[in-house]
């Protein structure tokens, strides 16, 4: 028998995610059908696929409160991933466009990374407060080693941990930027059990902006089961935290960062991060599901 599905396509600086409104947890959600939605030939397209759906219907949320709401996320491969900073953004201008939710005080919503909350800034830009981070070593130093296709050495690079593992690499130039061949997966020695993503980043200096020091830099990032994505939310925050760690005590505590698909913001403060940017919704329609659709890999 021949379903449908309804779904939303939407982006936060052009990181895309098919998007599924599920309140009650009736999709059975498999990693081949993810796989199916995502797939810019024969499904959908996006870098990942996120269901929206009440903590208590689906396991993922079971220690949380019911009736929350719950942001399932998987990443385009079929795997599922703690936490998106992207496509929280999306999940939020999702939330008002489905629901009617008033973003402008905050909402919480449970993710596989913990608690986080989204708030309505207007003009399509939200705010993710993005929750606890563990940046580096003690010693604030490069922990392991990154080999790259277009780089010529391995490149030392910082663990950062902010819900999901990142490791990021400071590069010397926009041309080194640009010439790391992220078609290729990065290999990070020593490997972490569960994989990371992996952001390489230029910096591109500091400026006072009413009153408020900011640093700039340019990044782009391999994600963990989607590959090189114009955007990570993610991999902002850990790009941000690395830089202030790496400049010390005067570092700026909000920076700009660059990406491919445009300009998010993160801000650091003594525990947690908040992650600023864009969200649009761009399409709806109905994906037809024929017998054995949600099989093809």
């Amino acid at each position: 028998m021949t379903s449908s599905l309804r779904f939303t396509k939407g982006h936060g600086t052009r990181n895309d995610f098919v998007m599924l409104m599920d309140e009650s947890g009736e999709i059975d959600l498999t990693p081949d059908l993810v796989k199916y939605l995502a797939d810019r030939r024969s499904g959908i397209g996006g870098d990942g696929v996120i269901r929206a759906v009440r903590a208590g219907n689906t396991p993922a949320g079971a220690d949380l409160d019911p009736d929350m709401w719950f942001m399932d996320y998987w990443n385009s491969d079929g795997t599922t991933s703690e936490m998106c900073g992207n496509g929280a953004r999306v999940f939020g201008a999702f939330l008002e466009a489905e629901t009617g939710a008033d973003l402008s005080s905050g909402v919480v919503f449970g993710t596989r990374g913990g608690l986080r909350t989204v708030t309505s800034l207007g003009d399509g830009h939200y705010a993710i407060g993005m929750g606890g981070y563990r940046a580096g070593p003690d010693s604030g130093l490069s922990d392991v080693e990154v080999e790259a296709a277009g780089l010529h050495v391995a490149r030392p690079a910082m663990s950062v941990d902010v819900g999901n593992p990142h490791h990021v690499v400071a590069l010397a130039s926009t041309s080194e930027l640009v010439g790391v061949d992220l078609s290729v997966p990065p290999v990070v020695s020593p490997a972490p059990p569960a994989g990371s993503n992996v952001e390489f980043v230029v910096a591109l200096g500091e400026q006072v902006v009413d009153g408020v020091l900011r640093g700039r830099a340019r990044m782009r990032v391999h994600e963990r089961g989607s590959g090189e994505t114009e955007s990570c939310g993610t991999g902002a925050c850990a790009v941000a935290l690395a830089l202030q760690t790496w400049a010390g005590a005067d570092a700026p505590a909000v920076w700009d960062l660059e990406v491919p698909g445009g300009v998010v913001t993160v801000l650091i403060d003594s525990d947690t991060t908040v992650l600023q940017g864009p969200a649009e919704l761009v399409a709806q329609g109905l994906v037809t599901l024929e017998p054995g659709a949600s099989r093809l890999v």
